[in-house]
């Protein structure tokens, strides 16, 4: 029976351990051409306070800004259906008027079922955000039904 009880703990710890997703993971992912990418008719400027607003409305934790390489990673922590999320947007200006924005969600642990954030939940609030600044308004502080 002794035998039993460090295999048992190896397979715990590896069980735990697999799939465990970080922020390098999804930078890794994006230098990898990763993502899901749309392009939207604002500014950089623009874009990227969208894109700050999005992840603080989708209940991120703190964002890691890195606005002279193009890009911000954040995480969201756990709830009652996911471990939570580890995620990433590029902001890359195509023009003075037009900016590409790919962004990257992983789950922390791969066997989660759901995740905190897709990145096709980010890209529909990006474009519903979209449409509120280029109305002229400013983005409010909680996410605006749909």
């Amino acid at each position: 029976m002794r035998s039993v009880k460090p295999l048992f703990v190896v397979v715990v710890a590896a069980v735990f351990g697999i799939g465990c997703s970080s922020l390098d993971d999804v930078v890794r992912e994006k230098q990898a051409g990763g993502g899901t990418a749309r392009t939207y008719a604002v500014t950089f400027d623009q874009a990227w306070e969208i894109s700050r607003t999005v992840f603080r409305w989708e209940g991120a934790d703190q964002i890691e800004e890195h606005k002279d390489q193009k890009y911000m990673l954040t995480s969201s922590g756990m709830n009652f259906v996911s471990a939570g999320a580890v995620m990433g947007a590029w902001i890359e200006p195509l023009d003075e008027k037009n900016t590409r924005v790919t962004v990257i969600t992983k789950r922390r642990m791969s066997t989660n079922i759901a995740t905190t954030l897709t990145e096709s939940t980010y890209q529909k609030t990006f474009a519903q955000a979209v449409q509120i600044v280029l109305a002229g308004k400013p983005l409010p502080l909680t996410k605006p039904a749909d």
